[in-house]
């Protein structure tokens, strides 16, 4: 078996043979004639056979030649073919992006916005994988993740891809007729309410503003979930008042089916932001990127 560095003393060897001549080989490679004539004796030496039959007026190939020619010409053709596919990828989106996010985060913002790929770029694939946890994207093999934005972690580079998002507590009118409306954080106790659950087992605590102040709620909920569109389909049938993203129930706020309490207390996070580990990106993440950073109203 010969050694790697010898490669390069087989595409002089195909160039003699593609061109029927030293010189013209020479040139192309900018060599001198004499050091490529040496290569290929050199060539035949280590193989121990002849492949060339050299006359006063041309070159032929012996048997065993043109059979290394035909092997040489395939390979080299299927490396630079290899090469150029390479390039491809290089300079046009391609391939699988992998993103973590929320149900919520897929519905109102990677589908509505992604949704151009299919026309755009019909060469990437999208997986995006929803989990209501948080996951080292690096260790479980994702490209990107969605989070709020002080919810990313040390290193990452995070993009912001939505506005601050407005938390809402909400309930059915028939809840509030029983229960009353809360007129402070604190009225909340006398409410059975709807809680959202982490990965650990801990609960979510509500967030206000009250007298400047960022103060907490926990929810005395019988219903716990892990998911807040969940935590919404619950408070529409009537189980208790929800705390969830506004533009989870913008139409049940619209249509009268969810009654909104408690606005003035209310709390803002900052946004959504895509992140993800290096500036390193591929073209198919780089246009995820770009994408998600246009105009928040798009």
């Amino acid at each position: 078996m010969m050694d790697r560095e010898n490669y390069n003393d087989l595409y002089a060897f195909m160039l003699v043979a593609n061109e029927g001549s030293f010189t013209k080989a020479a040139n192309k490679l900018g060599v001198a004639q004499s050091g490529i004539s040496r290569t290929v004796r050199d060539l035949e030496v280590r193989l121990g056979v002849q492949l060339l039959t050299r006359t006063t007026r041309k070159l032929s190939l012996t048997q065993a030649g043109e059979q290394l020619y035909r092997t040489t010409q395939s390979s080299f053709q299927a490396l630079d073919n290899g090469l150029s596919m390479l390039a491809h990828y290089r300079e046009t989106p391609s391939g699988t992006v992998r993103i973590n996010a929320s149900q919520h985060a897929i519905d109102k913002v990677l589908l509505p916005k992604l949704a151009v790929f299919k026309q755009l770029y019909p060469e990437v694939r999208l997986e995006l994988i929803s989990e209501s946890r948080f996951v080292d994207i690096i260790e479980e093999k994702f490209d990107a993740g969605v989070r709020l934005g002080g919810d990313v972690g040390e290193g990452m580079i995070a993009v912001r891809i939505t506005p601050d998002i407005e938390m809402v507590v909400v309930a059915t009118p028939e809840h509030l007729q029983r229960y009353g409306f809360p007129q402070t954080p604190k009225d909340l106790t006398e409410h059975p309410c709807i809680a959202y659950q982490f990965a650990d087992g801990s609960l979510y605590l509500w967030e206000f503003w009250q007298d400047g102040k960022l103060i907490k709620h926990k929810p005395q909920a019988q219903w716990i979930f892990s998911d807040s569109y969940i935590e919404a389909a619950a408070a529409r049938r009537g189980l208790g008042m929800a705390y969830v993203p506004e533009d989870l129930v913008a139409e049940d706020l619209e249509q009268g089916t969810l009654i909104r309490v408690l606005k003035r207390y209310s709390h803002r996070f900052a946004g959504l932001h895509l992140y993800y580990p290096h500036r390193n990106v591929s073209p198919a993440l780089r246009m995820v990127i770009e994408t998600l950073k246009m105009k928040y109203t798009d």
